[in-house]
């Protein structure tokens, strides 16, 4: 186990070199050198890689503390271990047979521990429902979204209802004690269904590492997976169109956030400016602003850009995360990095969001199937494994959040 305390020590000695560099240029008056540039390039670098090293060791510190594995560790296939703790029904010990043997592998009981519906008519298993839990656990582990925001889970991939409140009432009137105020017919309550749509992901795993890891198979093959539906996801909470596919906060539409959210002043047709980000931390009320799920999103290139800029005092909008538990802020409010955040610095693009993300709403459903394919990379002595899931999702209010575009 690293020493966290010690990598953030590290990126603070780091970071006060960097501050000193250009604050010694701004001194002067003058840019960094090519040889400054150079030297505050390599260090940048570097501060990237422990901030990312500190961010993966916390996060796994948590995954344990859920698991409750760090004060009491066991050996792998332990009582304590997923294999331990899911491989007493039933229903699990068919699972792992099925995803170390393929369905051959499998007696007639078993196959009906498995079989739900028509689902293996096209070679598709359902997955036993401790099994799903876990492994939808596990990408929203992985994805910062799904840790901010608000996750409904319905057991098949029907449709789930999520109220929204499209309009406001107007606000209350002084009255008397024997009257009700003036009338309102202003507030009016929409309905968005959200419905999981199927996700598909396809990984191999070799059969000498299936061998070896046979008493916690299912945690092995968990992982492989979660990694994958995770990449998709975030790509698609982020850019997905709704058409088949969650909405993403970054496409504007009636349905999810318009363009009535859009922020250009204060930023050029390529580059975003400390005044921009003002402008658009400041369009969202107060209540968001000081809700536990607010984040900034933006692109690695865009943060890079970000790290530069100053208020009017001087100051640097970007706070390195160096001190307790306290993550990198911008102008006070902790920023994700995104590669599938948009990354094009052109007139009158998006290049960053803010926002509220508990009131992004997730829907899951538990009917998630998998298919072994035990022959068909049989040559480099390997299975396959393809997962179908079903996820959906969108913005349920626009005024919690706020687009960076480009004037």
């Amino acid at each position: 186990m690293k020493d966290i305390n010690e990598l953030k020590q590290k990126r603070g000695t780091i970071i006060a070199a960097m501050r000193a560099l250009t604050n010694k240029a701004d001194a002067e008056k003058r840019q960094l050198t090519a040889e400054e540039n150079d030297q505050f390039s390599r260090m940048e670098a570097d501060d990237e890689a422990l901030r990312v090293e500190i961010e993966r060791e916390e996060r796994q510190r948590k995954r344990e503390a859920d698991a409750g594995r760090i004060d009491n560790p066991t050996p792998m296939g332990g009582a304590g271990d997923d294999g331990g703790r899911q491989g007493g029904t039933e229903e699990m010990r068919a699972f792992r047979k099925l995803l170390l043997d393929g369905p051959r592998g499998l007696l007639d009981p078993e196959r009906r521990a498995l079989q739900m519906d028509s689902a293996t008519g096209g070679g598709f298993w359902i997955m036993p429902q401790q099994f799903s839990e876990s492994l939808i656990q596990a990408v929203d582990d992985q994805l910062f979204i799904a840790g901010l925001a608000t996750i409904e889970t319905v057991i098949t991939a029907a449709s789930l209802g999520v109220a929204s409140l499209d309009t406001d009432p107007d606000d209350g009137t002084w009255t008397s004690e024997i009257k009700t105020g003036a009338e309102d017919s202003s507030m009016a309550f929409g309905k968005r269904e959200l419905f999981p749509h199927p996700l598909a992901k396809r990984i191999k795993v070799s059969n000498k590492l299936l061998r070896a890891s046979s008493n916690r198979v299912e945690a092995l093959v968990r992982e492989r997976l979660s990694y994958k539906i995770a990449l998709t996801e975030e790509k698609a909470f982020l850019t997905g169109t709704g058409a088949q596919q969650p909405l993403g906060v970054f496409i504007a539409s009636a349905n999810g956030i318009s363009t009535g959210r859009d922020v250009s002043t204060g930023n050029s047709s390529s580059a975003i400016g400390a005044d921009g980000l003002i402008e658009a931390k400041y369009s969202l009320k107060s209540q968001y602003q000081m809700s536990q799920g607010l984040r900034w999103i933006f692109h690695r290139t865009a943060v890079k850009n970000i790290r530069k800029l100053k208020d009017g005092d001087g100051q640097y909008l970007w706070r390195p995360g160096i001190q307790g538990d306290t993550g990198d802020t911008i102008l006070g409010v902790p920023f994700l990095m995104s590669e599938h955040a948009p990354s094009t610095f052109t007139t009158g693009l998006y290049v960053g969001l803010i926002g509220d993300f508990r009131l992004y709403t997730i829907a899951r459903a538990l009917n998630i199937s998998i298919q072994v394919l035990s022959e068909l990379y049989a040559e480099t002595n390997q299975t396959g494994y393809i997962v179908r899931a079903e996820v959906d999702g969108q913005p349920m209010l626009e005024e919690a959040f706020a687009r960076v575009k480009l004037a």
